[in-house]
C-alpha cells in the first residue's frame, strides 16, 4: 500500500512541475506573442483602464480624458480640436494613434520605462505608472492667428524660431475634431468614414505630410546656390539672361509676370520674382551644383523627424537642362512641405543655418517631474554666412519695395519672398499662393519667428492668387504676434 501511496506522490510532483514548468513557459517565453495577439482583450483593456497623460500648450493642456463607463473605460479628449490637431493628432480607440498622440505614446500611456521609480520596475511588476506629459513648443495666440489667417481654406502654416528650431505655430486647414475618433462605437466608425471619404481632407496634414510645387519661394533656394558657387558675385550687376528665355534644348519660352527682367540683376530678380533670371542661374550652376546646395537645404531628405515624421520635400537629382531650368524656379518636379519653406527662411534669418526643428519642448511624469527634455541641434549649414546676410537684404528689399509689401510690419524688419506655384495638367490648376517670411524687431538682436504659408484655395480665381495677395497676410498675422510675445518676454 504504501508503495502505491509513493507511486501516487510521485505522479503528483511530477504533475505540479510540468504544470510549474509550462505556466513559466507561457509567462516568460509566450508572453510577448500573447501580447501581441489581436485576440487578446486584456492589453487594450489594461491600456484604456486609466487616463492618459497630457499634452500641453503654453502651460495649459489641450487633451483630456473621459470615463466611457464602458469595458475600455477611458477615451480621450480634446479642447479646441481642430485648431489643435495638426499636432496633437487623434488617440482612438479604434483607429490607433497620429502626430503627437504617436510619437510620444508610451509617455502618454504610462509605459514608458523613463517614468517608473526604479530601472526595470516595469517589467518586474508587468505594471505601468500614470501617464506623463508633453509640452510641446507651440504658442497659443500664434496657432490661433494663423488658424484665423487660413479661414477654413486649403492651406499650411508653419513658424519656427531660427534660432532655436522651435515649432512655434504649426496649422493645416480644413482640419478636424479627433475627439469624435476616440471611443468605439457606429457612431465613431461614421466620423472616420465621413472625414476619409471628404473631398477636403481634413486628416491630411498639410504642414508636414503634403507636398507642394513651391513656386518662386524656391528662387531663394537657387539664389543661395548661385551665391555659393561664385555664379554670382554682385548681386547689383546685370545677369546676362534674356528675356524671352528659351528653355535650353526646346522652343518652349519660359514668360515672366514682372517687367524689366531682361539681363536683370539677382537683387531685382529677387524683389519681382523673375523667373528668367533664376532658371538661367540654375542651369549655370548646373545640375550637381543645385542637388548639393538644395540638399543642405534639407531637400531629399526621408529621415526628418519632428517627432512625428515629415514627408520628403523631393528636387530630382537627375533630369536635363529645361527641366533644371523649371526646377530652379520651384516647378517640374520640385515639390517642398511648409516645414520644409519655413527651415529655407529660418536659413537666411540665421546667417545660413538651419536648427533642427521640433515640436516637443520636454516629457514630464504626471506630477510634472521632467523625463526628457529636447536640446537645440543643429541640423544642416544651408549656405555661407555672407550668403545669408546678402539674402535678408533682397528679402527685406523684396518687403519694402517689391511683391511681399503686404507682409511690412512697422517697428520690424521683415524679409519675405511670394510664390505662385502652377500645378495641375498643363498648369490648368488654380495656383497655389506662397509666402515665406522672418521678422525680426529693430531692438532685438536677432529674428524672433520665420514662416511658411501656402493656400491652395480652389474657389478663386487664377487672377486672383498670388502669394503676396492670398498668403502674406496671414504670415503677417504670425509674425506680428511672434513679436509681440518676444517683447513681452524682453519686457514683463
Amino acid at each position: 500500500m504504501i508503495r502505491y501511496i509513493r507511486r501516487a506522490a510521485a505522479l503528483c510532483l511530477l504533475l505540479l512541475v510540468a504544470l510549474l514548468v509550462n505556466a513559466a513557459r507561457v509567462m516568460v517565453i509566450e508572453a510577448e506573442s500573447l501580447d501581441d495577439n489581436p485576440a487578446n482583450r486584456r492589453i487594450a483593456i489594461d491600456r484604456y483602464a486609466r487616463p492618459r497623460g497630457e499634452i500641453v500648450v503654453d502651460g495649459k493642456p489641450v487633451t483630456g480624458s473621459r470615463d466611457s463607463g464602458q469595458q475600455l473605460r477611458w477615451e480621450r479628449t480634446y479642447r479646441q480640436g481642430p485648431l489643435y490637431a495638426p499636432l496633437t493628432g487623434h488617440a482612438s480607440q479604434t483607429y490607433g494613434t497620429t502626430m503627437v498622440e504617436h510619437a510620444e505614446d508610451e509617455i502618454l500611456a504610462g509605459t514608458d520605462p523613463m517614468l517608473a521609480p526604479l530601472p526595470l520596475w516595469n517589467d518586474l511588476t508587468r505594471g505601468r505608472q500614470p501617464g506623463g506629459d508633453v509640452v510641446t513648443t507651440i504658442r497659443a495666440t500664434m496657432q490661433e492667428a494663423a488658424f484665423r489667417g487660413l479661414d477654413g481654406k486649403r492651406g499650411a502654416v508653419v513658424a519656427v524660431e531660427p534660432a532655436s528650431g522651435r515649432i512655434l505655430a504649426l496649422v493645416s486647414s480644413p482640419s478636424y475634431d479627433p475627439g469624435v475618433l476616440s471611443g468605439t462605437g457606429r457612431k465613431v466608425k461614421d466620423a472616420w468614414r465621413r472625414l476619409t471619404t471628404s473631398p477636403n481632407q481634413p486628416m491630411l496634414n498639410r504642414a508636414l505630410r503634403q507636398t507642394y510645387p513651391p513656386g518662386s519661394t524656391f528662387k531663394i533656394v537657387t539664389a543661395a546656390a548661385a551665391l555659393d558657387a561664385g555664379v554670382v558675385r554682385d548681386v547689383e550687376a546685370p545677369t546676362d539672361t534674356p528675356d524671352p528665355f528659351v528653355l535650353p534644348g526646346t522652343r518652349q519660352v519660359l514668360p515672366n509676370e514682372a517687367k524689366g527682367c531682361g539681363d536683370a540683376s539677382l537683387a531685382y530678380a529677387i524683389q519681382w520674382s523673375c523667373n528668367t533670371v533664376m532658371a538661367g542661374l540654375g542651369v549655370e550652376v548646373g545640375l550637381p551644383g543645385m542637388v548639393e546646395a538644395v540638399e543642405r537645404f534639407g531637400f531629399n531628405d526621408t529621415t526628418l523627424r519632428v517627432p512625428s515624421w515629415v514627408a520628403k520635400s523631393n528636387f530630382d537629382r537627375e533630369m536635363g537642362p529645361d527641366q533644371l531650368a523649371l526646377s530652379s524656379i520651384g516647378q517640374f518636379d520640385t515639390t517642398a512641405t511648409p516645414l520644409q519653406m519655413a527651415m529655407v527662411a529660418a536659413a537666411v534669418a540665421n546667417n545660413g543655418e538651419i536648427a533642427h526643428p521640433y515640436l516637443v519642448d520636454r516629457t514630464t511624469t504626471s506630477r510634472g517631474t521632467t523625463v526628457d527634455r529636447t536640446g537645440r541641434r543643429s541640423y544642416r549649414q544651408a549656405m555661407n554666412p555672407a550668403t545669408a546676410m546678402q539674402l535678408q537684404r533682397l528679402m527685406v528689399r523684396a518687403v519694402e519695395e517689391g511683391t511681399g509689401e503686404n507682409a511690412a510690419i512697422p517697428g520690424a524688419r521683415v524679409g519675405g519672398k511670394t510664390g505662385t506655384a502652377q500645378h495641375g495638367f498643363g498648369n490648368t490648376g488654380t495656383p497655389y499662393a506662397w509666402f515665406i517670411a522672418w521678422a525680426q524687431a529693430d531692438d532685438a538682436a536677432q529674428p524672433a519667428v520665420a514662416v511658411a504659408v501656402v493656400v491652395e484655395d480652389a474657389e478663386a480665381s487664377r487672377t486672383d492668387i498670388s502669394g503676396g495677395g492670398s498668403a502674406a497676410p496671414v504670415a503677417k498675422a504670425v509674425m506680428e504676434e511672434a513679436l509681440r510675445l518676444e517683447a513681452e518676454a524682453r519686457n514683463p
